[in-house]
């Protein structure tokens, strides 16, 4: 709903599908709310409207403890636009700000800090900093309520300069205390905790979506591509698709983060609400909403399935397809740089030889893992580490090697950006310009390491345009589709 009276009668009705969306906040009370919240509906006059938490944060209003609008699923506009608002959103929820300020964030958008912060204020109501700080509240508050670290390693964690910094937004943002915010938390964990599946270390996460979410579709096609040392997926998923059937899978993978090492759990099915159960185990704390924004992006967290739905049901073909399965998702990528390696490197092979020879890929020139945690031992090779490698020991043909090793050469020396906040069409121009890389796999890695949910991986089909701008998803109904009376084309789908 574009008008305020539109996004007032969402609020009337306390409709989830606008949750992230948009926010309202209250002038009587000072408290701002997601448009889902329980609380009794105020009067029209008394209500402001914002576009981020940020936005209502500095205007002066303080986070409902009842709904926790910072907890909502991000607005899947920020997937979708391409223009410099969009690109500096997913940089500041990647941690650029922090690691890198203002400026670092300009640099990367081609933009001065003053053009950088001019628009973000005229479309979101807040600038970079803004919009970095309500994050960190955020991750200060997760942090609180699910750890025992000492208030002064949770503000240095969470991103804040200093401790006085920290309790005065924490103050700002909640209107309670460090220590208040403590006292609700559900349990602690360990200081810092081992890579491991010990259940009790590392920082546990509700990552939240909106809207249908078919885990079995994602957990399949994640599980159909995991890198033996990097990836697994563990536990059984009983039953045939459909109401009845049992979700007990876990996903587990390593990452490669700013400040160290860290490994991610995430469930296939928890608790009754809208979200997905996460346990990040990390050797810096620092990278906690750097590995919870990537593990958004690999699951496909803030879609909008409704927006989604809406346009794919006018095609006469689809339609059915998306009554049947109206939460199927466009998985993205935990390290897109990882996944525009294996992409280059399995195209044109079967599924069994490029699974070989990724794997093969990560055990040689991997680098191993702190400590090693259940199946997984190895960090993915950098693409630095690839530059110069002879991959003998993988299984390729030579222009496969040869492929590999440009687009490694291209991302290591920046010629090829797959940040956040990479501009997409440059992007996919570089990758084609490089030998042995063709459209389809361009294409490949666009949707699934940009976070692109406009690509259409299939022939040419007459109507297509309608599907705009979601054909990311009309791709996945249509190989959903298929691959219960066909395989899917292996080359396609293996990285």
């Amino acid at each position: 709903m574009a008008t305020e009276e539109g996004n007032y009668e969402a609020v009337r009705s306390r409709d989830a599908r606008f949750d992230g969306l948009f926010f309202f906040a209250v002038s009587t009370t000072g408290i701002y709310c997601r448009p889902s919240c329980p609380a009794v509906t105020p009067k029209r006059e008394n209500v402001s409207f914002f576009a981020t938490a940020a936005a209502a944060q500095s205007a002066g209003f303080r986070a409902c403890r009842r709904c926790r609008p910072d907890a909502v699923p991000g607005s899947a506009d920020w997937n979708a636009r391409a223009d410099v608002v969009g690109r500096a959103v997913r940089l500041i929820g990647d941690g650029v700000v922090d690691r890198e300020g203002v400026a670092g964030l300009a640099a990367r958008l081609g933009y001065s800090a003053r053009q950088v912060q001019r628009q973000l204020n005229a479309e979101l109501g807040a600038g970079p900093i803004a919009l970095a700080r309500a994050q960190r509240g955020h991750t200060a508050r997760v942090l609180l309520q699910t750890t025992s670290l000492r208030a002064a390693d949770i503000a240095f964690a969470a991103g804040f300069a200093s401790v006085r910094q920290f309790n005065g937004t924490m103050r700002e943002i909640y209107a309670a205390t460090p220590t208040q915010l403590r006292s609700a938390r559900a349990n602690s964990g360990g200081r810092k905790g081992e890579l491991g599946p010990d259940g009790a270390a590392g920082v546990p996460l509700r990552l939240a979506y909106r809207g249908a979410y078919d885990s079995g579709q994602v957990f399949d096609y994640l599980a159909a591509r995991t890198v033996a040392g990097v990836e697994e997926v563990v536990g059984q998923d009983a039953g045939p698709p459909g109401p009845g059937r049992t979700h007990g899978r876990t996903y587990r993978r390593t990452l490669r983060l700013p400040h160290g090492a860290g490994v991610a759990e995430v469930s296939e099915r928890a608790g009754t609400g809208s979200w997905l159960a996460c346990r990040l185990h990390l050797e810096d704390l620092r990278d906690l909403t750097t590995a919870t924004q990537r593990m958004r992006r690999l699951f496909d967290l803030d879609a909008d399935p409704y927006a989604v739905a809406e346009r794919l049901c006018t095609d006469e073909e689809l339609a059915p397809l998306v009554a049947r399965r109206p939460g199927i998702r466009s998985p993205g990528a935990a390290d897109p740089e990882e996944l525009a390696v294996r992409a280059v490197l399995a195209e044109g092979l079967t599924a069994p030889r490029a699974r070989r020879a990724t794997d093969r890929l990560a055990s040689c020139y991997g680098q191993s893992l702190p400590a090693p945690s259940g199946g997984l031992a190895l960090l993915f090779p950098r693409p630095a580490e690839l530059v110069d490698a002879d991959l003998a020991a993988v299984d390729v043909p030579d222009e496969r090697r040869a492929a590999v090793r440009a687009v490694s050469r291209a991302l290591a020396s920046g010629a090829v950006r797959l940040d956040p906040g990479a501009d997409r069409d440059e992007a996919e121009r570089a990758l084609l310009a490089l030998p042995g890389v063709h459209p389809w796999t361009a294409g490949y890695i666009r949707m699934r390491a940009l976070g692109d949910p406009d690509v259409l991986l299939e022939p040419a089909v007459a109507g297509a345009a309608r599907w705009r701008p979601w054909s990311s998803y009309a791709t996945h109904h249509r190989w959903r589709s298929a691959s219960a009376g066909r395989a899917e084309r292996a080359p396609q789908h293996t990285a």
